[in-house]
């Protein structure tokens, strides 16, 4: 994107934290993720905060939450999108998956908020594995919005109450460096010609 007040190249990124708890592990590395990007780069950090449940009579008869559509508009009008996910019994959070499914509503809006969009996945949790099982989880689904995922970075924070300090910031250097690697992967992921093709008929 132009940023048209320093006439030069702005890439705009999107984090998404799949938590709703205020000391989310996952939003705090968000905002880690925030302060290690390259010059000429900008993260904004979302939560799914305020997204109801979804309902289909509810859809019909209130249309899209604000909440909704704001980050729907976020998401359409970014370079690139960071999925920061937690992992609950092995898979996906339910409340991260129905703010997905809500982001898809209408159907018809799938291809201009999610076509061919650079997403990459991240995830911190206090056990053991990371999120290893929440990030394999969502491929399905980032296959299906007709995404672009990069799968050239991992990042998986195990043992992150060991990790972040009380205000959230980063206290390992080995995790912090890692972040940063997998930031600048993406973007420069996301600044390939290819991430940035026309989204494919149906899609």
């Amino acid at each position: 994107m132009i940023d048209d007040t320093k006439g030069s190249m702005m890439v705009k990124l999107i984090g998404l934290s799949g938590s709703l708890r205020r000391g989310s592990f996952n939003t705090a590395l968000l905002r880690a993720a925030g302060e290690l990007l390259p010059a000429g780069v900008e993260l904004s950090v979302h939560t799914i905060w305020g997204i109801p449940l979804y309902d289909a009579d509810a859809e019909a008869a209130e249309g899209i939450p604000l909440a909704v559509a704001g980050l729907k508009e976020a998401i359409a009008a970014s370079d690139g999108l960071l999925l920061a996910t937690p992992e609950y019994n092995n898979s996906i959070p339910g409340p991260f998956k129905n703010a997905i499914d809500w982001l898809t509503r209408p159907q018809t809006d799938i291809k201009r908020v999610f076509g061919r969009k650079p997403v990459a996945i991240l995830g911190a949790s206090p056990g053991g594995f990371g999120t290893i099982l929440s990030q394999d989880a969502w491929l399905p689904v980032l296959r299906y919005l007709g995404t672009k995922p990069w799968f050239d970075g991992r990042l998986l924070v195990s043992r992150a109450g060991e990790v972040f300090d009380a205000s959230g910031a980063i206290t390992d250097d080995k995790v912090r460096e890692q972040l940063k690697r997998f930031v600048h992967g993406f973007v420069e992921f996301v600044g390939t010609p290819t991430s940035q093709e026309t989204a494919l008929p149906g899609q």
